[in-house]
This record gives structure tokens, sequence and C-alpha cells, in this order.
């Protein structure tokens, strides 16, 4: 049994199909529909129950699914453990989507800056995504906001977000609470931010007329200009992105207008890499201090 068979099976599982997965490992359809084939003739058992298109895992492929985590998780501390203490080889970062499209760019051309061995891989996805991939050992670090739920996580601040509610211009949401229904534009579940506005609303006795999930802060935002839905956001995308004439921005109580970002990771994986990365942040606050 191969590893980069297991890493491809999973692959397909985490990603809910061959299509997909073919595009995160970078390969053809034909070839990773293959090796799945090939794999399940190797263990002598179907790993998916085919219908037309559509794959879902078998109870073979369920039981697999749970060694292959053990398996590619072990073979990371492994790994981790005999590259020693220089940073080289591939890194591969998870970040919320308002992170990496305004923060990361500087933090990242400084680590590559500083560390040009350290191959940087980087996907997006909501706190939650991230912290179960990061226990999958599909990453290696993640910035996540707080909350964030319980894992044998270290967890580093590295950026305060301010936090803002945004409608079009032409909303007024300083009536009293329960006088108006609005619909929320938001991420999936598991954004806090999401959750953030969702408690604001329960706050005001209100509950949205509908919720619309959107996967960009650009999609959001767009929508919120001609006066679909009200969202909230860090106020950094707001001066990353358009529409700032056709938007109205609205202050959040104290309490709730701060938002924490953590650096996170394995607390039983040592990676030279990623502590090159959270010396980056720490040495920056004791320049500050």
């Amino acid at each position: 049994m191969e590893l980069s068979d297991l890493h491809i099976f999973r692959t397909v599982v985490r990603e809910g199909g061959i299509t997909r997965a073919a595009e995160r490992l970078h390969r053809v359809q034909s070839n990773v529909t293959t090796r799945i084939r090939q794999f399940e003739q190797d263990l002598g058992v179907d790993l998916f129950v085919r219908s037309g298109k559509r794959l879902s895992l078998s109870p073979a492929g369920h039981i697999l699914l749970t060694y292959a985590d053990e398996m590619l998780g072990l073979a990371d501390r492994a790994r981790a453990a005999v590259q020693g203490d220089t940073p080289q080889g591939l890194m591969r970062l998870g970040s919320m989507e308002s992170t990496a499209a305004v923060r990361l760019p500087g933090a990242l051309a400084e680590y590559g800056r500083r560390f040009p061995a350290v191959k940087i891989e980087l996907r997006t996805g909501n706190t939650e995504q991230l912290a179960t991939a990061l226990l999958a050992s599909e990453i290696d670090a993640a910035y996540v906001a707080e909350p964030i739920a319980g894992g044998p996580f270290e967890k580093l601040p590295v950026y305060e977000e301010e936090l803002a509610i945004v409608t079009a211009r032409d909303m007024d949401l300083t009536g009293p609470a329960g006088s108006a229904s609005h619909t929320m534009l938001a991420f999936e579940h598991g954004c806090p931010h999401r959750r953030r506005l969702e408690n604001w609303f329960a706050g005001r006795d209100e509950i949205p007329e509908r919720i619309i999930e959107m996967s960009s802060y650009h999609a959001i935002l767009g929508c919120v200009s001609v006066g679909m839905g009200i969202a909230l956001l860090p106020r950094c995308v707001l001066s990353a992105l358009p529409y700032a004439d056709a938007i109205r921005i609205h202050d959040l109580p104290p309490g709730q207008d701060r938002a924490q970002t953590m650096l996170i990771w394995r607390k039983d994986v040592r990676s030279a890499n990623v502590e090159a990365l959270a010396s980056l942040y720490r040495s920056e606050e004791t320049s500050q201090q």
C-alpha cells in the first residue's frame, strides 16, 4: 500500500469527487480514476459505491479513511522530524479568505525572502474547515479567527481585525430592535463572521428573512451595494475592494467590533517551516514593544 494511493483516495473523499480531487492534486481526471481503480483491485474491495458519476464511500472505504488519516499524519510527523531545524521543502498553509487577500501578501513575501528554500502552498476556507484539515494533516498551519474549536493546537495571535456591518448606502439600521428584517449575506456555516452577524440579529430580537450563502467577499459586497442584504466584514477587506461609493459602514458595539486572527498548528507536529513563520510574528511583536 503506497502513501500516494492513500493520499489520492483521501483527496477524492475530502473533495467530494474525482473532478475536484483532480484539480486539487494537479492531475487529469482519468489519472485519478485509474489510480482509484487500481487501488481497489490491489485491496480486493470497492472503496466507493458508484451511482452514475456520483461516488459515496462504501463500508470498506469508511474503515480505510480512518487508517489513511492516521498513516498520512504519521508520515507528515516523520517528515517534519527528519527535516531538522532548517526551513525547507513544502509548507501547506490554510487561511480565511480575508486574511489571504489582505494580510498575507506582505507576510509571505517577507517569509519567502528570508527562507527561499521553502515552497508555500495556500488554500482558503473557514475556521472549522481549516481546523479539520489541520487535524487530518492536510495542511501544516492555518490562519483562523476566534473562537476556535478545542483541539491539540498551538495558537499564536497575529492580527486584530476591526469588524463592521455593511449595507447599501440608503439603508438605516438605527431603528428600534425588532423594527426591521433583513436578508443576511454570508459565507457558509463555520465562518466566525457569520456567527457574529447572527448574534447581532439575536441581540436586536430579529431573525433574518433569508440567509444567502456566498463564496467571496467580492460577491458579498456587490450584492450589498445593490441592496440585496447586509453583511459583517473586517474593515481591512473594505479598504481593498470596490463599491465604496455604494455602501454604508455601520459600527458595531464595543466588545463586538474586534476579532483576533490566530496562527495555529498541531502540538504534536514539529515543523521548522512553521516555527520560522511563527518567529516572524514573534519578532515583529518584540520590535513593537
